[in-house]
C-alpha cells in the first residue's frame, strides 16, 4: 500500500473490440445442429427491398390500396423473409465461406410490419462426399405461427475462417422523387394565380415572389413602399420587371391593402413578406376586414421526410396558441379540407397527446377523445380520427402493434393534431432540420389563403407554399371556404 503522492493520474480504455465473424466447417457439423437470428420488420425494409429488387407491387408500399386487399393492409414481399434464411447460412451455420446451391420455399402466412420473426435452421442431411449438407429451414412469428418453411442445400466451408466482421454501410430510404418538385409538377397545370406579397422588403421576401412568378405559379402584386422595394431590387440585382407595385407608406398599410385586394378578388391568395406574422394576421383577421369564415382561422405544415412514407399535413404550428376544444375541431376541418384538396380523399387523423390513454390529468387526451366522438356523430366529416395517440404510435404501425393499439389511424396517419402552437412547431421544425424534412406552409379558413414563411425557410419550401397558396385558390374557385 502506498500513500497518496498528489500526482495526476491517466485512466486508459480500450478500444471497443471489434466483432469477429466465425464459421463452422464441414467436419464440425453434425445432423441435428441449429442456428437462428431474429428480425422485426420496418415499413424502412419493405421499402428498401422494393428500391433493391424493383418489386413496387402497391401490396406491399401502398396503405390504402392494401387495406382493400385480402390481406387488409401491408405486407412485406415474401422474399423478405428468405433473405433473412440466407443471412443464417452466411453468418451462422455453417457461416463464411458456405457455397449456396438451392432453396425451397412455402410462404405460409403474410408478414406485416411490426412483426419479430425467428428464422431457424436445423441441419437434416450430411453428404461426407460432396461436403454438402441439407437443413431444414423455418420462419416464425412472434404469437408461433410459422410464416415461411422450406429446406437449403450447400456446400459446407472446408476451411477455418475468424476475422473481423465487415463494416456494414448506413442506408437510409429517401422519396424517389422530391416531394415539392411532385407538388409543382401538380399545380403549375391549373395556371398561375394572383398574389399580393405583403412588404417584400428584403431580399429574401423579394426574391421569393419574382421566383414562384419565375415558376409559373404566380403573378405577384407588391404591397409595400415603393421607393424601398425598388432600393432592394437594385441593391440585390433583382429584375422587377412587369411586376405591379401597390405604394404603401409602411407594413401597417400594406397589410390592410392586400386584405383590400382580396375582397375584391383582385388577388386570390396572400403572402408574408418581411412584416411580423402578428402585423399581417392582425390586418387580416378582424371581421371589418372582410376574409373572414364561419371556421376558425388556422395554419397546416405539409410535410414529406424520408422516413415516412408520404406526406402528411401537421396542424396547428403557427396560429393557434391553446386552442379549446371548439377551435381545435375547425383545425381539423381545415386540415381535412387540406388534405382533400392535395388528393387524400379519407385522411387518417391522428389527434396527439404524451400517451394514448385517456387521463383526466391530461386535457390533451379529453379533448382527443371528445373530438373523436364529435366525428363519431358526424360534426367533423370527411376523415377518419382516433386519439389520443402517442406520436410514436401516429406514425409507426410497429409501436402501435407492440401497444396492442388496433386503430385505422394509427401508423398511417395523413394528418398529425398537436396539443398546442409550442408543440407543433418544435414538432415541425425538428422534422425539418433534423429530419430532412421538406415542408410548405398555409393558413387556411379565410376566404383566400395566406402564405406564412420565414426568413430562415429554404427557397424550395417557400415556393412549395405558394404552390399550396395556388391549389386551394383553384379549389375555392368552385368550393369557397
Amino acid at each position: 500500500m502506498s500513500g497518496d503522492t498528489g500526482a495526476a493520474t491517466t485512466q486508459v480504455s480500450a478500444a471497443p473490440a471489434v466483432p469477429l465473424v466465425h464459421n463452422r466447417t464441414f467436419d464440425e457439423i453434425a445432423v441435428g445442429d441449429s442456428a437462428a437470428i431474429e428480425r422485426t420488420l420496418r415499413a424502412e425494409d419493405i421499402q428498401l427491398f422494393a428500391a433493391l429488387s424493383g418489386d413496387d407491387n402497391p401490396q406491399h408500399l401502398d396503405a390504402t390500396f392494401a387495406a382493400r386487399s385480402r390481406f387488409h393492409g401491408v405486407i412485406a414481399h415474401g422474399m423478405w423473409s428468405a433473405t433473412l434464411i440466407s443471412a443464417v447460412l452466411g453468418t451462422r451455420l455453417p457461416g463464411a465461406g458456405t457455397i449456396y446451391l438451392g432453396q425451397t420455399l412455402r410462404f405460409i402466412a403474410p408478414v406485416r410490419v411490426g412483426d419479430t420473426l425467428t428464422v431457424s435452421l436445423v441441419v437434416r442431411e450430411r453428404d461426407e462426399r460432396t461436403r454438402q449438407l441439407v437443413l431444414d429451414c423455418r420462419a416464425v412469428d412472434q404469437d408461433g405461427r410459422t410464416v415461411v418453411e422450406g429446406e437449403a442445400r450447400v456446400v459446407a466451408p472446408d476451411e477455418k475462417v475468424s476475422r473481423p466482421a465487415a463494416m456494414l454501410p448506413q442506408v437510409r430510404v429517401e422519396a424517389g422523387h422530391p416531394g415539392a418538385q411532385r407538388l409543382l409538377d401538380h399545380v403549375r397545370p391549373l395556371g398561375a394565380i394572383r398574389v399580393a406579397f405583403v412588404q417584400p422588403c428584403n431580399a429574401v421576401s423579394l426574391s421569393s415572389a419574382l421566383e414562384a412568378r419565375a415558376a409559373g405559379l404566380v403573378e405577384p402584386i407588391l404591397v409595400g413602399p415603393r421607393a424601398r422595394i425598388e432600393a432592394i431590387a437594385a441593391e440585390h440585382a433583382i429584375d422587377l420587371a412587369g411586376a405591379r407595385i401597390e405604394d404603401t407608406a409602411h407594413s401597417h398599410a400594406a397589410a390592410a391593402r392586400a386584405a383590400e385586394l382580396a375582397v375584391a378578388s383582385e388577388v386570390e391568395a396572400i403572402a408574408k413578406g418581411s412584416l411580423h406574422t402578428d402585423e399581417l394576421m392582425g390586418a387580416l383577421l378582424p371581421s371589418a376586414a372582410g376574409l373572414r369564415t364561419k371556421r376558425r382561422v388556422s395554419h397546416c405544415f405539409l410535410m414529406q421526410t424520408p422516413a415516412y412514407p408520404r406526406p402528411f399535413i401537421i396542424t396547428d404550428a403557427a396560429i393557434n396558441i391553446a386552442p379549446t376544444l371548439e377551435e381545435k375541431a375547425d383545425i381539423i376541418r381545415n386540415a381535412i379540407d387540406l388534405a382533400h384538396a392535395i388528393g387524400v380523399s379519407a385522411p387518417r387523423v391522428a389527434i396527439l397527446a404524451a400517451v394514448e390513454t385517456v387521463n383526466p390529468r391530461m386535457p390533451a387526451t379529453l379533448d382527443a377523445a371528445a373530438l373523436c366522438k364529435m366525428a363519431d356523430r358526424g360534426q367533423i366529416d370527411g376523415g377518419v380520427l382516433d386519439g389520443p395517440l402517442a406520436f410514436d404510435n401516429a406514425v409507426s404501425i410497429a409501436a402501435a402493434r407492440i401497444k396492442g393499439i388496433t386503430s385505422p389511424v394509427a401508423g398511417m396517419a395523413d394528418i398529425l393534431v398537436v396539443p398546442d402552437l409550442e408543440s407543433g412547431n418544435m414538432l415541425a421544425k425538428q422534422l425539418e432540420y433534423l429530419g430532412d424534412a421538406e415542408s410548405a406552409g398555409i393558413v387556411l379558413g379565410l376566404r383566400v389563403p395566406v402564405v406564412l414563411t420565414s426568413r430562415a425557410d429554404p427557397a424550395d419550401s417557400r415556393i412549395a407554399s405558394c404552390a399550396l397558396a395556388v391549389l386551394l385558390a383553384h379549389r375555392y374557385r368552385t368550393k369557397p371556404p
